[in-house]
């Protein structure tokens, strides 16, 4: 197992809905049309616009935006559920647009499970038969399957209710079920489309900790889907933004939040909660733009300290700046109290137009 190499692989991926849809992508690619032309002069609709990211092994991978963004057609490439106008997947280096239909349905059954927002139980099969469930469909002896069936339910905190029916499963519940059967079909990518946003605010936040900790433990490779960037934000190690059908930005939580592409990802960010997102690295003037000699006298603060600790440290103190050290000890640089404010502030949005 190559570990440098990418699980999953999108490589200017497009697709256009409708009967003319060629002809609408070769019009988008020698004259430059939007999607508002393309729809009316082509009666296409245009769902991913040339898509290019990597998801690397353990990672979550978050794409979000508002509803018509295309991050669900996008996640529905990952698997062939539906097919690309043009570019690429590619799974752990493999085209899966070359793939013939049984080895498709391989890739299905061994390397991709998939959490959607409305769990499909079987409401006559029990909690434990339901988790079992992908693995009964790809033949695993019953024995083998309820076992792993049961050691995820167990994960998920369900142990008790392996008995019980899906009718006597309050809606968290039910989603952890979803997470359960996922875990047991031991596929090692996880694809997950806004699973958790049905859900009341504690309940989603408890799924969310608990999802991120067992994509930990079982070290999943998951695409998740969510409209909300506080959840993408508690969950993804990186977040894809799109707006019609484009990938407007990657990057991590804390780039995004802090150095937004353009207003529309602003609009996204100007309410989030920075304190414990945003760090002394990403707030400092580095070395190369200060006297580094000055740090030497100033307190110390580790660079991954967030805002609330950097709010003790200057309260404690009577320095107006601190020297921020790196992992091996290093000083790289100073934050003043005026950083903290922008950090706490954020960065400046314009007025946005809508989309």
């Amino acid at each position: 197992m190559n570990d440098s190499q990418p699980v999953i692989s999108c490589r200017n991926v497009w697709k256009v809905f409708g009967s003319r849809a060629s002809e609408a992508l070769s019009a988008i690619r020698k004259e430059g049309v939007g999607k508002a032309e393309v729809l009316r002069r082509f009666q296409c609709v245009v769902g991913v616009a040339d898509a290019t990211f990597d998801v690397q092994r353990g990672e979550i991978f978050c794409i979000m935006g508002l509803s018509g963004s295309g991050k669900s057609t996008l996640l529905r490439h990952i698997n062939r559920l539906i097919d690309p106008s043009d570019g690429s997947i590619l799974i752990d280096g493999r085209e899966i647009n070359k793939l013939n239909a049984a080895e498709l349905r391989a890739l299905r059954a061994e390397k991709i499970a998939m959490v959607f927002q409305s769990v499909a139980l079987l409401p006559y099969r029990t909690v434990l038969e339901n988790a079992a469930l992908g693995l009964e469909f790809r033949k695993v002896p019953k024995p083998a399957r309820l076992e792993a069936a049961k050691r995820a339910l167990e994960a998920v905190q369900l142990g008790d209710w392996i008995n019980r029916y899906p009718s006597d499963l309050s809606g968290g519940m039910l989603q952890r079920v979803g997470l359960a059967r996922a875990l047991a079909s031991d596929s090692p990518i996880l694809l997950m489309d806004e699973p958790f946003s049905a859900l009341d605010p504690l309940i989603r936040r408890e799924l969310q900790i608990q999802f991120v900790e067992l994509s930990r433990a079982f070290r999943k490779t998951t695409v998740f889907i969510t409209h909300d960037l506080e959840e993408a934000v508690r969950v993804g190690n990186r977040i894809g933004i799109m707006r019609d059908g484009v990938m407007v930005q990657i990057g991590a939580p804390e780039e995004i939040v802090m150095a937004p592409a353009d207003d529309y990802v602003s609009r996204f960010t100007a309410g989030i909660a920075k304190n414990h997102l945003v760090s002394a690295r990403s707030l400092m003037t580095p070395v190369p733009e200060i006297d580094a000699a000055k740090l030497e006298a100033l307190p110390r603060v580790a660079a991954s300290a967030d805002i609330d600790q950097l709010i003790g440290l200057f309260l404690s103190n009577e320095n107006g700046a601190l020297a921020v050290e790196s992992e091996n000890g290093q000083l790289i640089g100073r934050v003043t109290q005026s950083d903290l404010l922008r950090g706490i502030r954020g960065p400046k949005t314009t007025a946005a137009s809508g989309g």
